[in-house]
């Protein structure tokens, strides 16, 4: 027998306010020690995925209401969002959530301070820039060194699974590299396993094991990252590979038409 994922969410379908539904019919596997990427357009569903794993969805009036989420051999979508993080689930939000008028250094003992850890070198470690900074408040970051702070702050949780939802958002582009490469070096050094919600595929896809697509909350391709990165549509559609013809719009309604899962 195969060992167990570390995450099965298992054909959920989650609800808002309280007739809205946004997951239908979620499936997903997050393998021990991998990357596992999901990928798709903005209000795809990618972060009310994140959500319903870290319980955090039973915050914003949304409920699991279909199918199962196991973690560890243990089910957790009936569970408080404390005691998911208890169990080693830990989310980074997007937007860079810090506290914007603490320094570096108090943000990092703040957090140390409320998961009872003394191991607050690992942010430095991973994260070097942040330590010529430490004095400065967090505010006063660029936005990339912010998200490295965010990503910092929930490694002094221990995270068994750490959840990143899009990390890429609203940065430059050497300021993304620099990110992915620091994730890309605790994933392979700390041995985590990382669920990574992201609107920049190509990037994602550099550093994942496995991915999905979503695309109005139904997962419409899955596979290896690296046959997604050689997928035909997946190129014309979220790797920028789409043909040059001329054609303008009447092209592009072909092209929506062309793509398999639709």
């Amino acid at each position: 027998m195969p060992p167990a994922p570390l995450l099965d969410v298992n054909n959920i379908e989650v609800i808002y306010h309280p007739y809205i539904l946004v997951l239908k019919g979620i499936s997903i596997r997050v393998e021990r020690n991998t990357i596992t990427a999901v990928l798709g357009p903005n209000g795809a569903g990618k972060t009310t995925l994140l959500k319903a794993v870290s319980g955090l969805v039973r915050l914003e009036r949304g409920r699991v209401t279909k199918g199962s989420i196991m973690f560890d051999g243990e089910r957790i979508d009936t569970r408080e969002p404390e005691e998911v993080s208890r169990r080693g689930i830990v989310y980074v939000a997007e937007g860079r959530r810090i506290f914007r008028e603490l320094t570096v250094e108090e943000n990092i003992e703040a957090v140390a301070y409320a998961w009872n850890t003394d191991d607050t070198d690992i942010v430095y470690k991973y994260f070097p820039r942040l330590k010529a900074k430490r004095k400065i408040r967090a505010g006063y970051l660029s936005g990339g060194e912010q998200q490295m702070l965010a990503i910092g702050l929930a490694l002094l949780a221990k995270p068994k699974l750490l959840l990143l939802d899009e990390p890429s958002l609203g940065l430059a582009p050497r300021a993304v590299s620099e990110l992915y490469q620091n994730i890309t070096q605790l994933y392979r050094e700390e041995k985590l396993t990382i669920l990574l919600a992201e609107q920049n595929a190509r990037k994602a896809l550099e550093i994942a094991d496995y991915g999905y697509i979503l695309e109005n909350g139904r997962i419409v391709l899955e596979g290896p990252a690296e046959k997604l990165r050689e997928d035909k549509d997946v190129k014309e559609f979220y790797l920028g590979g789409a043909r040059r013809e001329k054609g303008g719009y009447r092209t592009v309604k072909w092209y929506r038409r062309k793509k398999r899962w639709v």
